[in-house]
Formats: C-alpha cells, sequence, structure tokens
C-alpha cells in the first residue's frame, strides 16, 4: 500500500469513529478501525490533531458532490435535475453537519480556521458553477442568470437542511417540496 492509500485508509477508517465519539476517539479505536498498529497511525500523521483536521479536509471535498451533479442527466425536467441536486446536497451537508457536531461537542479546535475559509468559499463557488452547469440547458427558462440561481439553490437547501437544528424545526422539508418552492415560490396560484 502506498503512503497515500495508507493515509486515506486510516481518514477514511477515522471519519465514521468521529461522528460517534467526536475528537474523544482513540488512536487505539481508530488502529483497531483501520485494521493497523497503534503506531502506524503515527508514522502517517504526526499527532492525532493533525489526523482529525486531515480528516475534517477529507469530509469538506466537494469532489464527490461535483461527480454526482455531473451525472445527472441534462435531458430530464429542470425540475428533476433539482430533485437530484438537492439530494446530493443534501447528503453531502448531513454528513458534514455530523461530523462538525460531534466535533464541536467534544470541545475540537481546527488548527487552521482562517486558511479553510478561502478555500471553502472556492468549494462553494464549484458547486454553484455545477449546479448553474446542470441548469445550462434550459438557461432561458429563467429570470435570472442561472448562475446567480445555482447559488440561491445552495442556500435554499443549506437553510432547509440546518434550520432543523438551528430554527428548532423537527424535520426539513421534502426535497421535491423544496424544488418546487424555488421554482414556482410560496404563493398559491
Amino acid at each position: 500500500m502506498s503512503p497515500q492509500e495508507r493515509r486515506e485508509a486510516i481518514i477514511s477508517a477515522t471519519v465514521p469513529l468521529l461522528r460517534e465519539h467526536g475528537a474523544n476517539v482513540t488512536t487505539s479505536q481508530i488502529a483497531k478501525a483501520a485494521g493497523i498498529a497503534e503506531g502506524t497511525v503515527f508514522r502517517v500523521f504526526a499527532d492525532k490533531q493533525e489526523l482529525l483536521d486531515a480528516c475534517i479536509h477529507s469530509v469538506f471535498r466537494v469532489e464527490p458532490v461535483l461527480g454526482k451533479l455531473a451525472a445527472i442527466p441534462r435531458d430530464i425536467s429542470v425540475r428533476d435535475r433539482l430533485v437530484a441536486a438537492a439530494e446530493a446536497l443534501s447528503d453531502h451537508m448531513s454528513r458534514l453537519g455530523a461530523l462538525m457536531h460531534a466535533l464541536g461537542s467534544s470541545g475540537y479546535q481546527p488548527r487552521h480556521q482562517s486558511a479553510g475559509a478561502a478555500e471553502h468559499r472556492r468549494s462553494a463557488d464549484r458547486l454553484a458553477g455545477a449546479i448553474a452547469d446542470l441548469l445550462g440547458p434550459d438557461r432561458d427558462a429563467f429570470r435570472i442568470p442561472v448562475e446567480r440561481v445555482g447559488r440561491m439553490f445552495m442556500g435554499v437547501v443549506f437553510i432547509d437542511r440546518a434550520g432543523s437544528q438551528t430554527f428548532g424545526e423537527e424535520t426539513t422539508t421534502g426535497t421535491q417540496e423544496l424544488v418546487d418552492v424555488l421554482l414556482h415560490g410560496v404563493l398559491a396560484r
């Protein structure tokens, strides 16, 4: 196994443990889940903090979501494309939210907070661009540029998914209802 493959295997084994235990996960638990000796963790990562930061970086990566967005057929209806996109974004946000909640609850503080903000903006730009591309075939059907629709769509999905924790909502809106509201508004016809 190459050093990079070993690193990725440890990260993959650690992320579920972080969701369960937060930053209180032990390197012994990590080693057991990864099927390696505990010392191997420290040959790959300088310390536990570096491993936790690498796990967060891994979960924040948008490439898997971009792949899902690119795989959505462009010949289906705009509504169906947006439903599929909302599901892909929601899944990503749920995984990310669960990890960050578990880590925050256990007192974890990332080392490099300021460097992450610029990276998160670039990731958001890439996601918004992918959504605009998804809507591109129907560009003329929108009152506003699809680039702006992409950002609005991301905002609506994010706020809806975060709303259950932030605003005390019991459940999130169904994906189809969310897309219908974005496309047609909230007023009765």
